[in-house]
Order: C-alpha cells, then sequence, then structure tokens
C-alpha cells in the first residue's frame, strides 16, 4: 500500500488523539445499542403487530421470523425540490429489490428538506441551517420504533445530508448507506446564468429575461448542476464510503441509475447482523472517513458549508475535527477539479471526465487519502477507484479512467489547477473565518479597503443602487451569524459584489454569515467568529475602519488596535421590523447553539 502522506497522516493522529473520550463514549453507546439486535426481537407482540400491521402477509412472515433483514428507509422526499422529486418512487422499488433477495423494508419516516435555492434572499433562508438539527432529530424519531436491521437515506442537498449522518449515527450499531438520485442534465450554462444575473442586478435586463435564464438552468429532476453544497453532499458521501462508487452524478431515470439503485438496495441487507458481512455504521465512520472527506473536498473546489457541517457529523460520531485540520490538509491537497463556480464545466461535465473514481485514484496514489478505510461496498477505500456501467442490463464494475478526459475540467496532481485546496483559515484580530479560493483568481485575493458595515444583507442594494459602492472597499455583513438570525446564505450578495469587481474595483466581503455553495469570484472571509451577536470584533467595527483580507497569506485584520477596539462600545443585535417565518420557531437553537467552528449545532454542544 503507498505510505500515506506526512500531513494527512498527522492530522488523522491530531483528530484521533483529541477525540480519544467522546469517541470511546460513542463506541461504547454503540456497544451497548448493539445487544438489542434485531431490535424488533425486544418488542412485545403487540408492539410488533402494530410494526408491521400494513405489511402484506409475506412481508409480516418474514418479519416476524427475524431471521431476514428488515430496512428503514428515512427519506427526504418532496417534489418541490429537483434534486428529490425522482424520490417519490424509490421507497417501492427498495421494497420491491430486498424482498427478492428475502428481506424487507418499510419507510421508517420522512424529514424536512427546504430548498436554499428557493428561499436565497428570503425570510425562510433563516431556518436553513436549523433546519440541519431538526433533520438530525426527525431522523432518530423515525429510527426509534427497534423495527429495524439497517438503514437507507433517501437526502441529497444542502442541509439534509448531514442532518441525515448526524441523525443515524445515533444508530451506528446498524449498517446504513445513502441512495442519491444524481443530477439533472445540463442546461444553460452556469456562467451565462451568472452573467444575466449580474445584468440584472445592474438594472441592464428585466425580470422576464433574468426568469428565462434560470428556468433555463434548472430546468428538470434532478440535482443543480453547478458545484454547490448539494453536490458537494454527494462528493463527501462517496468519500466516506456511504454511497456506491461512481453513482453520484449519474443522471435520474436512466437504466444505469436504476440499476444501481437495485444494487444498493441488495447491498444494504447483505452488510446486516443477519447478513453475510455485517458492517454497523460505527465501524464504517471513523477519523480516516472524515479526513477522506476532506480531502475530497479540498481537492475538488467543495463547499464552504462543510466546514461547518463536517464538524457537526463528526461530533456525532464522537470525533472532533476543526478548521485548523482544514487548513493543514489543504496545504498539500491539489485542487484537481475546475466545476461551477470554480471553473466553467458543470458536474455532468465532471462526471464524463472520469469523476470521482479517477480523482480518488489520484489522491490514493500521492497518499494523501486513506484507502483502507471501511466502507459500505467493497474492501475498503481503495476500491473506490472503480466505476459503475451496464453490461447489456447488468450492473458491472470496472476501473476508472486513467488519464482525465478532460484536462480542462479534471486535472492530475502532477498538474493540477493549484498546488493547495479550495478552502483556506483566516485569522487575525477580527477572528476566525474561512474562505474558498479555487473560485477566486489570484490578482484578487488579496484587498485592502476601507470599511463599509452594514447590519443586513437588504441593505447592501440599497448602497449598490445610490452608487455607493463605486469605489474600492471591504463589504462588513455582520449580525448574520447563528445566534443573531439563524446564518442564512448570503448568495444573493454575490451579483452585486462581482459588478463592483467588474467595473475595476478591489472588493471583498467580510461576514459572521455563510455564503452559498454556489458563490465564488469574490473574496469572502465567511463564518467569522466570534460571530458579532456573542460581541464578536465585527460589532465594534465602523466605517472607514482599514481592513485587510489576503487569502495569501491567511490574514483577516483591522488597522485598529485590540485595545482601541476593545474600548467601543459593541453595536446591538438588530430586532427586525416584521415577522420571518423563522424567528419565532427557532428561539431555542438561537440561544444554545454552538459556534460556526464548532459544527453551529444545538444537538452535540456537550461531550457524550
Amino acid at each position: 500500500m503507498i505510505q500515506l502522506h506526512s500531513t494527512v497522516a498527522k492530522v488523522t493522529e491530531q483528530i484521533e488523539n483529541r477525540s480519544r473520550g467522546p469517541r470511546q463514549s460513542y463506541l461504547d453507546l454503540m456497544e451497548r445499542s448493539r445487544d438489542l439486535r434485531p431490535q424488533r426481537g425486544q418488542l412485545s407482540c403487540g408492539n410488533l403487530a402494530h410494526g408491521f400491521a400494513a405489511c402484506g402477509d409475506d412481508d409480516k412472515d418474514s418479519i416476524r421470523l427475524m431471521e431476514s433483514s428488515n430496512i428503514g428507509i428515512v427519506t427526504a422526499f418532496n417534489d418541490m425540490l429537483s434534486a428529490h422529486q425522482p424520490y417519490a418512487e424509490y421507497p417501492d422499488k427498495i421494497k420491491s429489490y430486498v424482498r427478492a433477495v428475502g428481506s424487507t423494508a418499510q419507510v421508517a419516516g420522512g424529514v424536512p428538506a427546504m430548498c436554499d435555492g428557493v428561499t436565497q434572499g428570503q425570510v425562510g433562508m433563516e431556518l436553513s441551517l436549523f433546519s440541519r438539527d431538526n433533520i438530525a432529530q426527525a431522523a432518530g424519531i423515525a429510527l426509534s420504533h427497534h423495527m429495524f436491521d439497517g438503514i437507507v437515506c433517501l437526502g441529497i442537498c444542502d442541509k439534509i445530508v448531514p442532518g441525515l449522518v448526524i441523525g443515524i449515527l445515533r444508530f451506528g450499531h446498524l449498517p446504513a448507506l445513502f441512495i442519491p438520485a444524481g443530477p439533472m442534465p445540463s442546461g444553460l450554462p452556469n456562467p451565462e446564468k451568472a452573467r444575466v444575473r449580474q445584468l440584472f442586478a445592474e438594472g441592464k435586463v428585466g425580470r422576464e429575461e433574468l426568469l428565462v435564464a434560470e428556468s433555463a438552468s434548472y430546468h428538470s429532476a434532478g440535482t443543480c448542476t453547478f458545484y454547490g453544497t448539494a453536490n458537494s453532499n454527494q462528493m463527501v458521501m462517496e468519500a466516506m464510503g456511504l454511497q456506491l462508487p461512481g453513482g453520484s452524478f449519474v443522471n435520474p431515470g436512466t437504466p444505469l441509475r436504476e440499476e444501481l439503485t437495485r444494487e444498493a438496495s441488495e447491498l444494504i441487507t447483505r452488510i446486516t447482523a443477519q447478513g453475510r458481512d455485517a458492517r454497523p455504521l460505527a465501524e464504517v465512520i471513523d477519523a480516516r472517513s472524515f479526513v477522506n472527506a476532506i480531502v475530497a473536498l479540498l481537492a475538488s473546489g467543495g463547499s464552504t458549508n462543510h466546514t461547518i457541517h463536517l464538524v457537526a457529523m463528526a461530533r456525532a460520531a464522537g470525533l472532533v475535527i476543526n478548521w485548523d485540520d482544514f487548513s493543514e490538509l489543504s496545504g498539500v491537497v491539489p485542487l484537481l477539479a475546475r466545476v461551477y463556480p470554480n471553473g466553467q464545466a458543470d458536474i455532468n461535465h465532471f462526471h464524463a471526465a472520469g469523476g470521482t473514481g479517477f480523482m480518488f485514484r489520484e489522491l490514493l496514489d500521492a497518499g494523501l487519502m486513506h484507502g483502507d478505510a471501511n466502507t459500505v461496498w467493497g474492501s475498503n477505500f481503495e476500491d473506490y477507484t472503480q466505476e459503475p456501467y451496464l453490461e447489456g442490463d447488468k450492473l458491472a464494475w470496472r476501473p476508472a479512467a486513467d488519464k482525465s478526459l478532460d484536462t480542462d475540467v479534471l486535472g492530475t496532481v502532477e498538474k493540477p489547477f493549484s498546488s493547495e485546496g479550495g478552502l483556506r483559515l483566516l485569522t487575525g484580530n477580527l477572528g476566525r473565518a474561512v474562505i474558498k479560493v479555487s473560485a477566486v483568481k489570484p490578482e484578487h485575493r488579496k484587498v485592502v479597503g476601507p470599511a463599509v458595515v452594514i447590519d443586513s444583507q437588504d441593505a447592501l442594494a440599497g448602497k449598490f443602487a445610490a452608487g455607493e459602492l463605486n469605489r474600492d472597499c471591504v463589504v462588513v455583513v455582520r449580525f448574520q451569524g447563528p445566534r443573531a438570525n439563524g446564518m442564512p446564505e448570503l448568495h444573493k450578495l454575490t451579483p452585486l459584489l462581482g459588478s463592483l469587481q467588474d467595473k475595476g474595483f478591489s472588493i471583498a466581503l467580510v461576514t459572521d454569515g455563510r455564503m452559498s455553495g454556489a458563490s465564488g469570484k469574490v473574496p469572502a472571509a465567511i463564518h467569522v467568529t466570534p460571530e458579532a451577536a456573542m460581541g464578536g470584533a465585527l460589532a465594534r467595527l465602523q466605517n472607514g475602519d482599514m481592513l485587510t483580507l489576503d487569502a495569501d497569506t491567511g490574514t483577516l485584520s483591522c488597522d485598529i488596535s485590540d485595545a482601541a477596539l476593545a474600548e467601543r462600545t459593541p453595536a446591538k443585535t438588530p430586532t427586525d421590523s416584521e415577522e420571518g417565518v423563522g424567528r419565532e420557531l427557532f428561539s431555542m437553537f438561537r440561544k444554545v447553539v454552538t459556534t460556526p467552528e464548532a459544527g453551529a449545532s444545538v444537538i452535540f454542544d456537550e461531550t457524550f
């Protein structure tokens, strides 16, 4: 086996050492839960009768005998999310596929699935990050009936996959896997969509032209084709060995997609305690899994949202990771993919160029991923360099492409698009933050300018329209953290700031909020912690303060001394004049949520 890169080995060891206590507590909890298998055998006759009352006679007999597996399906289906619309038929398909191999399946429950694309810039976006913890809780409720021997998760987008992972890790004594539905076919190229958005922001095209462009881009069932959080989720699930290799980016409704769903449905029955090859989730997921996930995220230029989500997901498994881990790995992991917003291609182009199998092999051969990490399929992660194909009408596997089929989209370790990964840590007297540099041109990575301080994203539009931002400046949008207003994504700022940059101004964004996984182009220091609502330095900034954002040196600072900043009276968290759909629902979350660097979670803010 190829020797592991020294930095990857070091970061993995750091995670294991700092996690020793909580990890052991988690494994002890899973061992106690393991004694309940098969769990439905612990139920009374009345409990069990309720559990299978709606099943057919054959399924009832199978569940009653305890000798075959009963699979719990946790679904995030709704037909408002294009990525999740194909899931409408998945439960019946899964039931049919597992029944054919002598097992049964039931829908254990559903979880909410909001679409950030619909709520961007709207008050509903305040519920977005909060929804992740809600999803985790809903998944736990769904699986609390002790009827199941394995878990299938149907989820793809944004907070949904992280929430499901957090929830099912509490049931880590059972095996679990995800079944994706794939991305929509390519439509209007993402750069053209962004161009029209910017023209609309500048008042050069109307709403009708904008809607035509948006509809041509988001045009059918499937995941949106840019490389945002949804497709980053799929990359992460493959890298963690929780999905079939090479299956994340196969389009919905295709014969190959159908056969991958069949294979995953059969696989979950083989890795239960009643199967031939038991693989409990708690034994599949460990520090190596999360290091592989971070490396894949960095190498592909994935979503900054995972600097929050992966932290929270790891914590659910008793593992403690932080932004230093991301930063250290980013220093040695090369950028191998150019997918919008980090390039011109979309996720279908990435898949056609060689996809995950090619990229994983490049990283494994360089010692940058753990080939011995456990997975739900194959012997270990080394096997995830394969790709699926149809041999006639049967699913088969072959080694992934041995060279990139489009070097403008998928590079190699020898010839990467950048020698470092797509994310960097920023530190200074304004706090700690992360920045996605893979989409930012080198000449824009350092900005020094006076602060323009605003307390809401809506305030930016007014300043833009009035021409107040037609100059070099650093826009500070504060009170956007989890304790202030739930940490909504601020993607609607991108067209405005991008327009200013295109006019030749040196522009940067500093915020304690989040940016969409689709954001890029303009340098943005995001997730600033401590946030303004917790007394962070952003609450003491004033218009005109000179700020420095330097992605190359990892600097985020103000020219005001720490002592002078401390003497200033911090601004108070603004109160909204109108009620949103979120404020009254997540008061508990806002009071006890952890910091972004600690995963911004309300569920795992204490040690096991």
